[in-house]
């Protein structure tokens, strides 16, 4: 039976210790925000009730499109021009700033409202040094803003090597870097409520606990509230004191973090607290042989047959790159240093490691896309280190990728058909009728329907962009696939669906899967084999069982407790 939370359950939720008297510092009332379209008005928010006391971590969760996100935006005076608090009341520290003057919000933010957008590459200007977007943050709150303070503020955002950082822009940090110095900016003007929407979903486990450590050192010592929005459950069981369930743009339940994880009364929450990965999970196995997905739950290992061939053979590889510094001089950067690692012919690989580990460099160079500077990438008993432009050609013709962002892989104004499509043409295969019966198959293998064709990259959930760029991975019948961070931009749900989805293409079609990420409770279900990386080098492989219930090294056993909510009980359909 669903349970629908009212007002007096959020504000009952167990707040901060030594906070019971104190007025709430953000309070949402009756919330309901509404977007004018070409179709008319949509309620993407309604009845909202949300409650953060000062000094605490309240944490929202659900899948893309539950409102979460939306009902933070609208919090800071950031709603999209076509939206709009339609009803209820925005109370911060005691003042109703529903419609408050855009001077008056200007006012509150930075100072008394911080904000941390998920996507750095889309909220750090591209043509300004990091240190001068940081320097502009702390001027505009009228903060010391020298050279010193720059450089401490980057520091505590857990950026090494701060004041010659500060020189650099942003298409020089790595991805995890970029989302540090959108962090520092945030906290930069010590504000009393900081709103992080999914903070730390680009970084890897031991970075992201050190950015949650610092979030929690603010919170202690000086009564920074944090707003946080999340997909990652076991993030949100150890970091906040209470959690928002969000679903369909209604508040569906809210309590104490670790009651509502351990003791989840909502059949939503019940399925989000099921889908979440866990290094608990074991190895996710086909489901069924047809061509329809539907993210049921995880099956039983299937033992992988250790007399397989190797389709991929990574020996010695290194790469240097040369880096121009100041006053002109050059010096050697070595980003991947004497790897070796084999892929069985239909099993998975992953790649693990910290942002800056080289694993990302390590997929290039198995692509084509990044020369090695030594050793050799044997596919099929050829280097392809080796092969000319035509054979490469080929090459990349049978093992294709799959990027972490599919919004930023798909070109925006092409259509769904044409994306799938592109390949096919551009190799030469088949007529026009052929090339769309071909992309019909594929929309049916990844579950979706083939009247999507028309459909524009923008009209499409997260989860559908992954699809499609699966289906264009798989349309010149690849075997071998290299998924790059393929689905650490997922919520939990579309994450299962899409893990689910590719176990079951593997079994379908035999394919080979190089998967690079972060995540290690992702590892845990998809992959068959891990190749940890530190620094350039390898330093552990093996099996999956191997390396997750024996760490051999000090850093993979690091990686693994890092890993937030590890410890956590979860419900045993959870497991």
């Amino acid at each position: 039976m669903s349970h629908s939370i009212g007002m007096d359950d959020v504000r009952g939720s167990t707040p901060r210790p030594g906070a019971d008297d104190a007025v709430p510092l953000l309070e949402l009332r009756d919330l309901a925000i509404t977007f004018a379209t070409s179709n008319g008005d949509v309620e993407a928010v309604r009845n909202a009730h949300l409650t953060v006391m000062p000094g605490e971590t309240v944490a929202i969760v659900g899948e893309s499109g539950s409102g979460k996100s939306t009902t933070a935006l609208a919090a800071i005076g950031l709603l999209p021009g076509n939206g709009r608090v339609s009803n209820g009341s925005i109370i911060f520290d005691g003042e109703d700033i529903t419609r408050a003057s855009r001077k008056r919000i200007v006012e509150l933010r930075g100072s008394s409202i911080g904000m941390v957008p998920q996507d750095p590459m889309s909220n750090l200007n591209p043509v300004w040094k990091i240190g001068f977007q940081v320097r502009e943050t702390l001027r505009a709150n009228g903060l010391p803003s020298g050279p010193q303070d720059v450089a401490k503020v980057l520091e505590e955002a857990g950026l090494p090597d701060a004041e010659s950082r500060a020189n650099q822009y942003p298409h020089e940090f790595s991805g995890g870097m970029r989302q540090r110095a959108l962090i520092a900016i945030g906290l930069s003007c010590r504000p009393r409520l900081l709103i992080a929407d999914e903070p730390t979903s680009a970084l890897d486990v031991t970075v992201q606990r050190q950015i949650l450590d610092h979030l929690d050192t603010m919170t202690e010592q000086l009564g920074t509230a944090v707003l946080l929005i999340t997909h990652d459950l076991g993030l949100a069981a150890e970091r906040a004191h209470k959690v928002i369930v969000m679903y369909r743009g209604q508040v569906v339940e809210a309590g104490p973090a670790l009651e509502l994880l351990t003791n989840p009364r909502h059949p939503y929450t019940q399925k989000l607290v099921a889908s979440a990965p866990s290094i608990a999970s074991r190895r996710i196995a086909s489901a069924k042989k047809a061509h329809v997905v539907t993210g049921d739950d995880l099956a039983p290992a299937v033992p992988v047959d250790a007399a397989k061939d190797s389709v991929i053979e990574v020996s010695d590889l290194t790469k240097v790159f040369k880096l121009r510094g100041s006053w002109g001089r050059s010096t050697d950067f070595t980003a991947v240093d004497d790897v070796s690692f084999s892929v069985q012919r239909g099993t998975t690989t992953a790649v693990v490691g910290e942002s800056g580990s080289g694993k990302s460099t390590v997929a290039k160079m198995v692509l084509g896309l990044e020369d090695a500077t030594s050793g050799s990438i044997r596919f099929d008993g050829v280097d392809i280190t080796t092969l000319g432009r035509k054979d490469l050609f080929d090459f990349r013709r049978r093992v294709q990728p799959i990027f972490q962002d599919p919004y930023g892989s798909l070109d925006p104004m092409y259509n769904i058909y044409r994306t799938i499509e592109e390949p096919l043409r551009v190799h030469g295969i088949g007529d026009s009728k052929s090339r769309e019966k071909k992309v019909r198959e594929l929309l049916d293998q990844v579950a979706l329907p083939s009247s999507m064709m028309q459909r524009f990259p923008n009209e499409l959930s997260g989860g559908q962009r992954q699809r499609v760029a699966i289906a264009r991975a798989l349309a010149l019948d690849p075997e071998v696939v290299i998924c790059d961070e393929a689905v650490s931009a997922l919520d939990v749900l579309v994450q299962a669906q899409i893990l689910n989805l590719l176990a079951d293409l593997q079994s379908e079609l035999g394919l080979s899967y190089l998967f690079i990420t972060h995540d290690l409770a992702v590892v845990r279900q998809i992959a068959d084999h891990v190749a940890v990386m530190e620094k350039g080098r390898l330093v552990e492989q093996g099996t999956t069982d191997e390396v997750f219930d024996n760490p051999q090294t000090a850093y993979t056993q690091a990686l693994l407790a890092a890993i937030p909510g590890a410890g956590l009980e979860l419900p045993p359909e959870a497991a």
